[in-house]
């Protein structure tokens, strides 16, 4: 699926801290705590609990963001509807990882299982 050039600028130019409040808020409202929604940023980008402090402070895009992330190899398993964007179809690798977050924040708050979240066999 083809995003546009100007949603994809838009998405590189938002900047992680200013969604990572909604993110706790959104998995918080549903009785997931804090340290489940690192550990799930932590499986798909190997950043730890500090770097994401880090990358909040200096204010990095979500360019920023993902240029210094190492994606994990099984996050091509993220599949599905997003925004009306079906994952697994959006050319922009970006746009597609920032679509992989936000799936991956919606499962759990959703209650999905950790395991499952993660993709674990």
């Amino acid at each position: 699926m083809k995003t546009t050039k100007d949603h994809d600028e838009r998405m590189a130019k938002l900047t992680f801290a200013s969604v990572y409040p909604h993110y706790v808020t959104k998995v918080e409202k549903k009785g997931r705590t804090v340290e489940e929604l690192h550990q799930v940023i932590s499986w798909l980008t190997g950043f730890s609990a500090k770097d994401l402090q880090r990358l909040i402070k200096s204010g990095a895009t979500f360019e920023q963001f993902f240029g210094e992330a190492t994606i994990n190899p099984n996050a091509n398993l993220i599949t599905g509807s997003i925004c009306g964007y079906r994952i697994e179809e959006i050319e922009t690798p970006l746009t597609r990882q920032v679509r992989y977050l936000d799936k991956l924040v919606d499962e759990l708050a959703k209650g999905r299982k950790m395991e499952k979240i993660l993709r674990t066999p």
